[in-house]
């Protein structure tokens, strides 16, 4: 896919429909250095927003990614699968970012539990406020590795090499 050429087609189709980028980016809701980036092909819209795009220019979507009109009329089956497959995509980054959410916030409630027993624990301290402070300091430091490790580029490698490995398993 060559995204030169996808966003040389975008440029093209939204002077074709007359709009500048200004307009664009307020219809699509992102910013006009976005669209720009997007027409200098430094960067690609995502698939929810390329859906919305080739209903705009009343293009299909194969048209987007080759970065060249077909004679074809609109495929609108595939555009419903897009569509299903963008609001799976949505779905499932909601899901996983409410995890996040709740896993880095529980680190913060344990580091300040165990920063607060530093600062204002007895002298004497019991096995069990030993305990409680160990195992908060044990989720806080295992949830800083877990975000590093996901927010990684590599992550996205491992994932994909996770998912071909279950579905071998599956078959």
């Amino acid at each position: 896919m060559d995204q030169q050429k996808i966003g040389e087609f975008l440029k093209t189709l939204r002077k074709e429909t007359g709009l500048t980028q200004e307009e664009l980016a307020d219809k699509m809701n992102v910013s006009r250095r976005t669209v720009s980036r997007w027409e200098t092909g430094s960067n690609l819209p995502d698939l929810a927003l390329l859906v919305e795009l080739a209903d705009l220019y009343d293009v299909d979507m194969r048209e987007i990614f080759n970065g060249e009109r077909k004679n074809e009329k609109v495929d609108k089956e595939l555009k419903e699968t897009m569509l299903m497959a963008a609001d799976y995509t949505d779905d499932h980054m909601k899901k996983v970012m409410k995890r996040y959410q709740l896993m880095f916030g529980a680190a913060t409630v344990c580091g300040i539990v165990y920063l607060a027993g530093l600062f204002f624990a007895p002298e004497n301290i019991s096995p069990a406020f030993d305990l409680i402070s160990g195992i908060c300091l044990g989720i806080m430091f295992g949830m800083l590795i877990l975000g590093i490790f996901v927010t990684d580029k590599n992550f996205s490698k491992f994932a994909e090499w996770k998912h071909s490995k279950i579905k071998k398993i599956i078959k």
